[in-house]
C-alpha cells in the first residue's frame, strides 16, 4: 500500500501577496485558507502535486480524499471522468486517472468559488467530447491572425530555456474548464514549425503542459517536405514525400512521446494541398495519417474551402468534402466550422454535419471575435454555439476546436468580459447540456462576485448581448457586409478593383431595387438541398423559413410582409434599432454595477462599452442608409434618424491591425 500523503506535507499558507484586480486571474479569483484542510491521496506525481496544491491552497472545506479507481463503473466514465460523493463530512474524488482526479478538484473549486453548498454532493460526470481544444492562430513573429489580445503568449526567441510563468498559469486555467488540448500555431502554417529547432522548442511546451492533462498539437503546411526536405514535390501519393513525413512523424514522437497530432489547412485561401496534384483531400489526410497511426496520433483536416467562384460560397465544403465520406482512415477527423459561410454573427449550420456518416468530424468554433467586434464588443458566445447544438446533436461527435482569443495582454482577452467566451468553450466541449445562464452565472460568480445584486441583471446583459449584436451588425440573415481586411466595423458597399466576388459584401447581401438577401432556394443557388428533406423544405419557403435566417435563404422584396406584420423594410430598421438601444442599456447597467466590482476592472470594461455603444450606432446608420438608396422607403417610427450621411460614413479609413482595435470615437459626434 502506497504511503497515505496527507495536506501538511504539501505548502500551506494563511496568507498570499493580494492580486491587483487586473483580470489576470481569470475566474480562478479564488480565497486562500487559513487553515489548511486534511486531504488524503496515496498517489504521488506531478498531476496529483497540483491537485493536492490547489485543494491545499484553496479549499475551505472539511477533509477530502483522492481516489485513483479500476472498476467497471470507472471504465464506464473514461480516463477523463470523475466522481464527487459527501458523506460523514468527507468528500471523496474518484477517477480511473490522476487527470480525471484534477477535473474533479477543479469541479469541487467551482462549486465553492459560485457559492454551492458542497456538504451533500454526489457527482458523476464524464466528457462528451474526447478532444477538447484550443486553436491558436500565433504565427512565429508572435503575431497573431485576427488576436484582438495583444501578441502572442508563446515567446519562440526564449525558448527553450525560459518558460514564462504565464504558460503554466494558462495551463491550469485550460483544465479548469476541462480544456485538453492545444494547437500553438496558425492554420496558415509556417513549414518551419517543424524544424528540429522548433521542436525543442514545442517539447518544452509539452512538458510543462503534461501535468495538466493538456497535448500539444501543431498546424502543418503541406509543403514542408519541400521546404525542410528539399523535395521537388509535395504529392501525397509519391513514396518519398510519404517516407519524409515518416521520418518527421518519428522525430516528432521521439522528443514528444504524447504529441497529440496535426492540423492541416489545404487548397484553402492559397495553402497548398493534395489538391495541387489531382489528389483528393482524403488522399492527403490519409498519408499524414498513416504517418501518425503508429504512436497514436490524429490529423485534423479542415473543411474551410473555398475556390473563385461566382456560384454559392456556401455550397463549396459539402460539395468538396461529401463525396469522401468513408474514404478517411480513422485517425483523420475532419474540422468543420459550425456554418457553411465563415464564423458569421449568426448563420446556419454547415450541411456538412450529418452529410458524413462514415466520417469522424469535429466543429471548429470561433472564440476569438473576428467578426463580433473583436475586444470591444460584449458577445457572449455560449446561446451561439447552444444554437448549433439545436440543429446537430453533440453526440454525433467525439471532439471540438476552438480558435482562441487569448493574448499576452495581462487579462489574457483584451476585453475582461471576453474571457466568458474561453470558459464558456471549454463548459460546453465537456458538456454540450449546459445551459448558456448556468454557465454565465457559473463565470460572473467566479470572475466577480456571488452577489445576487450583480448576478441577476449581469447574467441578463451575457444572454441577450449576442443577439444585440446580430440586430445592429447583420439581422435577419444578413452576413459578411464588414469592412476589407479586417472585419471590424460595415461596409456593406464595399468594392475592392480585381478583388474576387466572394471576399465582397455584395456578393452576400445582394440588394437591389426589388429587395435583399441571398437566393439560396431552389429557384436561386439550391444551397437549401444540401440540407435534409424536411429541414430543406422550411428553409427553402419564405412564408415559413425561420426569420433569422430569411435574407440568407431569401432575396426578400422590401414590402415583404413578415410574422410582425411590418414590411421587410421597417423590420430591418426596427432590429438595428434594437440592437443600439440594447448596448446602451448594457453600458448602463454595467455602470450600475460599480458597488459590486472593483474600480480597475469596473472602469475599463464601461470604456469596452462605450465603444459598443458608439459602434452600434455607426453600424446602424451604415447599413441602412446604403440600403437606403436601394429601397427608397421611409425610417419607422422608434428609429433614430442617422447621424451622418452615408457619403460621410463612406470615407470613414480605420488603422487597424492586429494589435489594437479601432474605436467609433473616430467618427465626430459618435462621442458620448
Amino acid at each position: 500500500m502506497l504511503k497515505r500523503i496527507l495536506l501538511a506535507l504539501f505548502i500551506c499558507t494563511a496568507a498570499l501577496p493580494s492580486h491587483a484586480e487586473d483580470g489576470s486571474r481569470l475566474w480562478l479569483r479564488y480565497d486562500t485558507v487559513s487553515v489548511c484542510p486534511q486531504i488524503e491521496n496515496d498517489v504521488e506525481s506531478p498531476t496529483m502535486r497540483i491537485a493536492v496544491n490547489e485543494l491545499s491552497t484553496f479549499w475551505h472545506g472539511g477533509k477530502v480524499s483522492l481516489q485513483l479507481m479500476a472498476d467497471d463503473k470507472y471504465y464506464s466514465l473514461g480516463k477523463d471522468g470523475y466522481t464527487i460523493t459527501a458523506k460523514d463530512n468527507v468528500i471523496t474524488l474518484r477517477s480511473l486517472s490522476e487527470t480525471g482526479l484534477l477535473y474533479a478538484v477543479y469541479h469541487l473549486l467551482r462549486l465553492q468559488a459560485s457559492g454551492k453548498d458542497c456538504s451533500a454532493l454526489d457527482i458523476c460526470e464524464k466528457p462528451m467530447n474526447d478532444i477538447r481544444i484550443l486553436n491558436h492562430w500565433d504565427n512565429p513573429d508572435g503575431t497573431i491572425e485576427r488576436g484582438y489580445a495583444g501578441r502572442s503568449l508563446w515567446k519562440w526567441d526564449e525558448l527553450p530555456a525560459t518558460l514564462s510563468p504565464r504558460y503554466a498559469e494558462y495551463a491550469r486555467a485550460n483544465a479548469s474548464i476541462g480544456i485538453n488540448g492545444t494547437v500553438l500555431n496558425n492554420v496558415n502554417a509556417s513549414p518551419d514549425v517543424l524544424s528540429y529547432d522548433n521542436l525543442k522548442k514545442i517539447k518544452a511546451l509539452a512538458d510543462l503542459f503534461r501535468p495538466y492533462g493538456i497535448k500539444v498539437y501543431l498546424s502543418v503546411n503541406f509543403a514542408t517536405p519541400m521546404k525542410l526536405g528539399g523535395l521537388t514535390t509535395a504529392d501525397p501519393l509519391d513514396k518519398k514525400v510519404a517516407d519524409w513525413w515518416k521520418m518527421k512523424v518519428h522525430e516528432v514522437y521521439s522528443l514528444i512521446p504524447d504529441f497529440g497530432g496535426f492540423l492541416v489547412k489545404a487548397n484553402s485561401e492559397g495553402q497548398p494541398g493534395p489538391c495541387d496534384y489531382n489528389r483528393t483531400h482524403a488522399e492527403g489526410a490519409n498519408m499524414l495519417a498513416s504517418a501518425m497511426k503508429p504512436y497514436g496520433g490524429i490529423v485534423m483536416w479542415r473543411a474551410f474551402v473555398y475556390s473563385p467562384t461566382d456560384d454559392d460560397r456556401a455550397k463549396q465544403a459539402y460539395l468538396e468534402f461529401k463525396p469522401l465520406d468513408g474514404k478517411f482512415l480513422d485517425n483523420v477527423i475532419v474540422q468543420v466550422k459550425n456554418g457553411p459561410i465563415d464564423f458569421q454573427p449568426r448563420e446556419p449550420y454547415s450541411p456538412l454535419f450529418g452529410a458524413m456518416p462514415h466520417t469522424r468530424l469535429m466543429v471548429e468554433f470561433q472564440v476569438t471575435q473576428e467578426y463580433l467586434g473583436h475586444s470591444n464588443h460584449l458577445a457572449y458566445l455560449a446561446p451561439m454555439w447552444k444554437e448549433f447544438y439545436q440543429y446537430f446533436p453533440p453526440s454525433a461527435m467525439r471532439a471540438a476546436a476552438g480558435v482562441a482569443n487569448i493574448g499576452d495582454d495581462t487579462n489574457w482577452c483584451g476585453n475582461d468580459l471576453a474571457q466568458s467566451n474561453w470558459y464558456a468553450f471549454g463548459r460546453l466541449a465537456w458538456n454540450p447540456a449546459l445551459t448558456s445562464q448556468e454557465i454565465a452565472e457559473e463565470w460572473l460568480a467566479q470572475t466577480f462576485t456571488t452577489d445576487r445584486r450583480f448576478l441577476r441583471p449581469m447574467t441578463e446583459v451575457m444572454l441577450q448581448s449576442r443577439e444585440a449584436v446580430v440586430d445592429y451588425m447583420m439581422p435577419l440573415g444578413l452576413h459578411h457586409i464588414f469592412a476589407w481586411g479586417h472585419h471590424y466595423g460595415p461596409e456593406p458597399w464595399c468594392e475592392i478593383e480585381g478583388a474576387r466576388p466572394d471576399w465582397l459584401p455584395t456578393y452576400y447581401h445582394r440588394a437591389d431595387i426589388e429587395g435583399l438577401g441571398f437566393d439560396r432556394t431552389t429557384e436561386g443557388s439550391d444551397a437549401v438541398s444540401q440540407y435534409p428533406d424536411s429541414l430543406a423544405a422550411v428553409l427553402n419557403n419564405i412564408d415559413i423559413c425561420p426569420e433569422e435566417f430569411i435574407l440568407w435563404f431569401h432575396h426578400v422584396p422590401w414590402k415583404y410582409e413578415m410574422k410582425s406584420g411590418r414590411t421587410m423594410w421597417d423590420e430591418l430598421c426596427m432590429h438595428y434599432q434594437h440592437g443600439v438601444d440594447a448596448v446602451r442599456s448594457f453600458r448602463d447597467t454595467w455602470t450600475a454595477m460599480s458597488p459590486y466590482v472593483d474600480a480597475e476592472r469596473h472602469a475599463a470594461v464601461l470604456h469596452r462599452f462605450e465603444i459598443q455603444a458608439s459602434d452600434a450606432v455607426w453600424w446602424k446608420d451604415a447599413c441602412l442608409e446604403y440600403f437606403r438608396t436601394f429601397s427608397h422607403m421611409k425610417y419607422p417610427k422608434g428609429v433614430e434618424k442617422p447621424h451622418f450621411s452615408l457619403k460621410k460614413l463612406k470615407k470613414v479609413n480605420l488603422p487597424i491591425d492586429n494589435y489594437t482595435c479601432p474605436s467609433a470615437e473616430m467618427l465626430p459626434g459618435f462621442k458620448k
